[in-house]
């Protein structure tokens, strides 16, 4: 099995910034790809930013893009990915995910995410 937590959300004024973690642990060595997503009442979930693991490629909304930065820690029984979120802005506001899985289609949505965990809430707001 795989347990997704996430941790870090709150509220935070516009320009502000915060940052949020992902453990990822249990039955792990076979996947491949983790990343953060984001949903608001009435849209579908989307893409925030998503990475394959031992050190290959990153993608990041273009929303996002020179604003946000994620970084992995691996160790033999957990991985730990954090989203560094800078200059945050009202369209930020949302309930952030985190999720593992094999992505064996690439990077850039929320296919081929197996395990996700219940979701921290960011809110931007003056």
């Amino acid at each position: 099995q795989v347990q997704v937590a996430e941790s870090g959300g709150g509220s935070v004024q516009p320009g502000g910034g915060l940052k949020l973690s992902c453990e990822a642990s249990g039955v792990i060595y076979n996947l491949y790809c983790m990343g953060w997503f984001r949903q608001t009442p009435g849209k579908e979930r989307e893409e925030v930013a998503t990475m394959y693991l031992g050190g290959g490629s990153s993608h990041y909304a273009d929303s996002v893009k020179d604003r946000f930065r994620m970084r992995i820690y691996q160790d033999s029984t957990k991985n730990t990915l954090s989203l560094e979120m800078g200059d945050l802005k009202p369209e930020d506001t949302g309930l952030y995910t985190c999720a593992i899985g094999r992505c064996p289609a690439g990077l850039g949505s929320t296919r081929g995410f197996d395990y996700w965990g219940q979701g921290t809430q960011v809110t931007v707001s003056s």
